[in-house]
């Protein structure tokens, strides 16, 4: 969250907040702060409870990071147990760790045969137009 904060802005933000409100009233003010940081973060664990007990038993093991997009695609891509997407394919001919680890060149593991994917249907005739579905578009 603050990983992009550098050792001099934290200075910066300590003096200021000296100046600002004195030596004298500084610590109350950060034990304030960080009573009402543990009171938002036990309203947020009892909201999470509240929900996977609404939600039945068949969600107890339900992860709210998986609402996250950024970790519902890395655990498609990377596997975690099921292939919901039809990508285990796409898993076996390239090697997507190396690639999310920054490896330029994934190095590829085996061959896919993509001919079984979708026939592409007979053959149009000279000058036919292709057929057209206003509901695809």
């Amino acid at each position: 969250m603050f990983g992009d904060i550098g050792g001099l802005e934290v200075v910066t933000i300590v003096v200021m907040a000296i100046v600002i409100f004195g030596p004298d009233k500084l610590p109350k003010l950060i034990q304030d702060t960080m009573g009402f940081i543990r009171k938002i973060r036990s309203f947020a664990d009892s909201a999470k409870e509240d929900i996977r007990s609404e939600l039945g038993p068949e969600f107890q093991n339900f992860d709210f990071e998986d609402l996250n997009p950024k970790t519902f695609v890395r655990k498609q891509l990377l596997g975690d147990g099921d292939d919901p997407l039809g990508l285990k394919d796409l898993k076996d001919s390239v090697d997507l760790k190396s690639a999310l680890n920054g490896d330029p060149t994934p190095t590829p593991t085996a061959s896919v045969d993509f001919s079984k994917s979708a026939s592409p249907g007979p053959a149009l005739a000279a000058g036919e137009r292709p057929p057209f579905d206003p509901d695809a578009t």
